[in-house]
């Protein structure tokens, strides 16, 4: 009766490891960000915009980090919930996916954006964005 301990402990094994992989922007896009802006990056007409072809996230890198760090209209900010490296890789996809071709950010740059703005770190909390 040993392989059902040996299977549980290898079921724990790779849950950890799992837990341990760092999400990507694509993971933390449809994560904080594809119920509103879609997975193809299309919005919703009238309600929430286009992501593929916008000039506006494919501009000045600062301008993008911003909405995320502070929000923007009806946008929550996720200045709580993520952190620079993870704004960054988010920011990064969103410019570089669905056609648009904007150079990707570092954690760094967001970072100083963070400070520049006097916005708080992450608290990597659930409730750290203002939905």
């Amino acid at each position: 009766m040993r392989f059902p301990l040996l299977f549980t402990a290898l079921l724990g094994a790779a849950a950890a490891a799992q837990a341990q992989i760092p999400a990507d922007g694509k993971t933390l896009f449809a994560k904080n960000c594809a119920a509103c802006h879609q997975a193809s990056g299309k919005g919703i007409p009238g309600a929430f915009p286009a992501l593929a072809g916008n000039s506006f996230v494919q501009g000045a890198p600062m301008d993008v980090a911003t909405v995320l760090l502070k929000g923007r209209g009806g946008m929550p900010d996720f200045s709580g919930s993520l952190d620079d490296g993870e704004i960054a890789q988010v920011l990064s996809y969103v410019r570089t996916s669905w056609g648009n071709s904007a150079t990707p950010l570092s954690g760094e740059e967001v970072g100083a954006q963070r400070t520049a703005l006097g916005v708080g770190p992450a608290t990597h909390s659930r409730f750290g964005n203002k939905h």
